[in-house]
């Protein structure tokens, strides 16, 4: 009583209160984390941040606000035809935004740029690596035994299953396959064999934490022996990122069928310090800044849907809609310096 509002505008206005200070906990949190991590990722090369689509997508936004002020005055002027336009070009804005925003998110996906998948140090980074050839090893053995290329008891053990594919080529034919199919996995088997060992070499050079290049074997047993003669407190050469990036370079350009395969699936090891800290505020800051547009077509939807009956009736709607429709923009103007630019 005494304020000359709608209680629906009074209301909009105490929960924007609320969206307030639930975003001010992320932006502070960033700010604190960003300022106290010496190191934090910045480079375009290491986040795959894209300044030019944030740019965009922050011009789509205050031209969508624009429309929703343009919106809301027709409907005062009961202009409802030209306030029908104007928010269903709002609508296409945020259609747009979100387009954009998918596109930055795949292109974190495809980098495995996650929040808990980033490996900070060098030695993560290399058994990051091995994990990845594992998986592409383990994905290229599911082939023969989903087929029935290959038969075994335990076909998820690739360690049982690679003395049989090493064997594909002498093996009889199964009843199941044409000679043609058999034969393409006979010639796939010797590539695909072969990156088994490249795996298994590297995994135990990582376990153990021995040289690549400057211990010659490749056996487990044998670094044991090694290591037991040398003299007290000496070891064997470690392990070193350097080492791993070339070895995995070997893999991707040498004139073998899975070079081309290897290059999309296995990254370049590369640890980015704080990068797991940096992915989680990046993905929950942006997350809930994207669940609220849409929120907001949900609401200039209710709208929308009414077509030409559409009358005054829903005009603080509209103009409810707009707060809480500049109230996401004006989130977006924090977000974008601070994760974009800064």
């Amino acid at each position: 009583m005494g304020i000359p509002i709608p209680n629906s505008k009074l209301g909009m206005w105490l929960f924007l209160g609320t969206e307030i200070m639930f975003f001010t906990a992320f932006i502070g949190s960033y700010i604190v984390l960003r300022l106290g991590s010496n190191g934090w990722p910045t480079r375009y090369e290491d986040t795959h941040i894209n300044v030019l689509l944030g740019g965009i997508n922050t011009f789509v936004l205050i031209v969508s606000s624009y429309c929703v002020v343009v919106a809301h005055e027709a409907m005062a002027q009961k202009n409802f035809a030209r306030a029908r336009g104007y928010l269903w070009v709002t609508t296409i804005l945020a259609f747009v935004f979100l387009g954009i925003k998918g596109v930055e998110y795949k292109g974190k996906i495809d980098h495995d740029i996650l929040p808990g998948r980033i490996p900070e140090t060098s030695s993560q980074a290399m058994v990051k690596v091995a994990d990845q050839l594992e998986e592409l090893v383990r994905e290229r053995f599911h082939a023969y035994t989903h087929a029935g290329v290959i038969t075994a008891e335990r076909p998820a053990d690739v360690v049982t299953i690679a003395p049989l594919l090493q064997a594909l080529s002498t093996a009889e034919r199964p009843s199941a396959l044409t000679d043609s199919e058999f034969k393409r996995y006979q010639e796939a088997s010797v590539a695909d064999y072969e990156l088994f060992q490249k795996w298994m070499n590297l995994k135990q050079h990582i376990v153990a934490d021995v040289s690549l290049y400057e211990v010659e074997s490749a056996l487990p047993a044998d670094y044991l022996a090694k290591r037991d003669a040398l003299p007290e407190g000496a070891r064997l050469p470690a392990l070193k990122l350097e080492e791993v990036r070339r070895y995995l370079n070997d893999l991707k350009t040498r004139d073998w069928p899975l070079a081309g395969l290897i290059n999309s699936r296995v990254f370049d090891p590369h640890p980015m310090v704080y990068g797991n800290i940096f992915a989680s505020c990046y993905f929950i800051m942006t997350g809930f800044h994207a669940i609220h547009v849409i929120v907001g077509m949900i609401l200039f939807g209710m709208v929308l849907k009414q077509g030409s009956s559409l009358n005054e009736r829903w005009t603080d709607w509209v103009e409810n809609s707009g707060l809480y429709w500049h109230f996401v923009d004006l989130v977006w103007i924090f977000l974008f310096p601070l994760l974009y630019i800064i």
